[in-house]
């Protein structure tokens, strides 16, 4: 889904980019990197089909994207995509996990549905 909204928005991307190293050292793959005139953008998508530990892993996303995006400025923001029914905390992740997250206004967390709508539309 996500792929085809991309392209329909007039994005391009390339899947699974490195993008230097995480906090802890190992590298930082990203799924997405889109590129659309001179805006580059990361993605990182999550999806959760029911109960598990990939909730407890966004926080530390969203700060390793947000370090990336202040160390190479060539990255003009990034979103965490939400996907899949088994999320108890997506609202709450949506809605108010960055308020506890100082310096990772540049990421932006959102549910699928969310992001699919805005590219289709190339307003990411």
């Amino acid at each position: 889904m996500v792929l085809p909204a991309l392209r329909r928005g007039g994005y391009s991307y390339t899947k699974q980019v490195p993008v230097g190293t995480r906090p802890s050292g190992r590298p930082h793959l990203v799924d997405l990197v889109t590129e659309k005139g001179n805006t580059e953008l990361l993605i990182s998508l999550k999806w959760q089909q029911v109960g598990g530990t990939a909730e407890q892993k966004v926080p530390f996303e969203i700060i390793c994207l947000a370090e990336t995006i202040h160390l190479f400025p060539r990255y003009k923001g990034g979103y965490v995509v939400l996907g899949g029914k088994g999320w108890t905390l997506r609202e709450w992740y949506v809605q108010h996990v960055q308020r506890h997250l100082v310096g990772t206004e540049a990421v932006k967390v959102i549910a699928l549905e969310d992001f699919i709508a805005l590219a289709n539309e190339g307003s990411l």
